[in-house]
């Protein structure tokens, strides 16, 4: 599994932020704000004006795989609160016109330069049509997804919810990629992972997982990419 990233890039010589519990505080929320306080990707975040710092997670994954490239057309599927849109803009250029980006999400999301943005659940049955009409009558060269379900706490069932996503997404990109495109999605561990990568690998010539570093390490979360879509 690639670990893309260098986590040693960011958070150099700050000072660790200590949370105290009170104020009708858990522990475990004191131990969330914590994580946030001293979190480099979330000051890093901040300051470039990133939405949320799982841009990092794309940005890591395109440093090393060059999905995004300049001119291409991309859909993010489940694309509020925007970080991965902004990354695909200023990758592909569509802040310069020379590429689109098509952001998808049932709650929407406020505007962004290069992004057309459409509140609309990607699974109803015109989302393929509507989304290619918006590219401009082309098929997409990559559809990106760090979806996710609201957590329950329970992590079979996080990890059922997630996987379910990743193969409608899966199910969407048959639909509205060009052939040779990319499909990248969010997923978990838990245990079905490699089923899915059974069905992409008969659409898609390379197959595999990817935990940037920006990605927890106590996290389950992985991603799969899968390149060179045969159409």
């Amino acid at each position: 599994m690639s670990r893309p990233g260098n986590r040693e890039k960011l958070g150099g010589g700050r000072l660790k932020v200590r949370v105290k519990t009170g104020k009708g505080r858990t522990q475990s929320q004191k131990a969330w704000l914590e994580r946030q306080l001293n979190d480099p990707y979330v000051h890093e975040a901040r300051k470039l004006g990133y939405r949320s710092r799982a841009a990092f997670k794309l940005i890591e994954i395109d440093d090393k795989y060059h999905i995004l490239k300049p001119g291409g057309r991309i859909v993010d599927l489940g694309a509020a609160p925007g970080g991965w849109s902004q990354v695909a803009a200023k990758r592909v250029k569509s802040e310069e016109g020379k590429g689109k980006v098509i952001a998808i999400d049932m709650h929407g999301m406020d505007d962004l330069p290069g992004v057309t943005i459409f509140k609309k659940d990607f699974l109803e049955d015109d989302a393929p049509d509507l989304l290619i009409a918006a590219l401009g009558g082309e098929k997409a060269d990559c559809v990106i997804s760090d979806m996710a379900a609201h957590a329950t706490g329970h992590r079979q069932t996080d990890h059922i919810q997630i996987m379910g996503l990743a193969e409608a997404g899966h199910m969407f990109a048959r639909d509205v990629l060009k052939p040779g495109g990319t499909y990248l999605a969010k997923v978990l561990r838990g245990g079905t992972e490699g089923e899915l990568l059974k069905q992409l690998k008969q659409d898609f010539a390379q197959v595999k997982h990817v935990k940037p570093m920006s990605s927890r390490d106590d996290s389950a979360e992985l991603f799969v990419l899968a390149m060179g879509f045969r159409g």
